[in-house]
């Protein structure tokens, strides 16, 4: 399969997923459902370009490999954390913005998320799944050294916002627990680590700074966009000593606080 419909296989596979995501939501009234599809709708497309492409078969097993069990441990804790809760307050927010037309601005919304998707994929995934030769062996090992810390530094992060959360004690308070109290978002940083992991895989390309691209969109959309910008709004509304931890914590990258 050339890239070019490769690239389109992976628009009809978005397409479809967020559709079904958007079906379900209308029956659960839980737009946080596309969260989980999200991960699990991209970590797989990683299988994809590893299945039609036609890169050395190691190169395209390492891929498959670090997309998919990211994909797939992102997706799960997701659906977990969302399903039988009450709605995500982004989507609650957005459904009471748009009233009448919360369904249809949210069928479009869901599909609008696809194109950051296919372009976290096709600058990640893509260019490896065709790429020519295999890199160094370093380059293969330093790949799966960054990858394996950013899975274990984002499942203990999410871990230890799982634990705060569970404590009745905590609520309106802010979390410190661990990796907090040195980031106000280590998952998230944790998360654009895991697609640096990509980069020393396209080493000795020719075109092998196309999978920086992949780390600077998620940063993008994290620091811009649906992640920093919307949570910690809310959270200075919601939690009292929120502008304090700001003023004290590094945004993303974990560093001894400030005083």
């Amino acid at each position: 399969m050339t890239p070019l419909n490769a690239f389109l296989l992976t628009v009809a596979i978005v397409v479809a997923a967020k559709t079904l995501a958007w079906v379900v939501q209308l029956r659960t009234r839980n737009g946080g459902l596309v969260d989980s599809v999200w991960a699990l709708t991209l970590g797989g497309l990683a299988l994809v370009y590893a299945w039609v492409g036609d890169a050395p078969l190691i190169v395209r097993i390492v891929m498959a490999l670090m997309g998919g069990i990211w994909g797939l441990r992102l997706g799960v804790h997701l659906f977990v954390r969302n399903w039988g809760k009450v709605e995500d307050w982004r989507y609650a927010e957005f459904r009471r913005k748009w009233g009448p037309k919360a369904d249809r601005n949210m069928f479009w919304f869901f599909q609008f998320q696809n194109l950051f998707t296919l372009m976290l994929s096709a600058s990640a995934f893509l260019p490896l799944a065709y790429r020519d030769g295999v890199p160094p062996f370093a380059c293969l090992v330093l790949a799966l050294l960054i990858f394996v810390a950013s899975i274990v530094g984002e499942g203990i992060a999410d871990a230890q916002m799982e634990r705060f959360r569970s404590n009745p004690a905590n609520k309106g308070q802010v979390c410190r627990l661990g990796l907090w109290r040195w980031s106000r978002h280590p998952n998230y940083f944790f998360e654009c680590l895991h697609w640096v992991a990509y980069v020393p895989l396209a080493w000795g390309m020719e075109l092998w700074w196309l999978t920086l691209g992949a780390p600077l969109v998620m940063a993008f959309l994290l620091m811009k966009m649906s992640g920093v910008p919307l949570m910690e709004k809310e959270m200075m509304q919601r939690k009292p000593g929120y502008a304090e931890y700001v003023g004290s914590t590094s945004a993303l990258i974990p560093w001894p606080p400030r005083r």
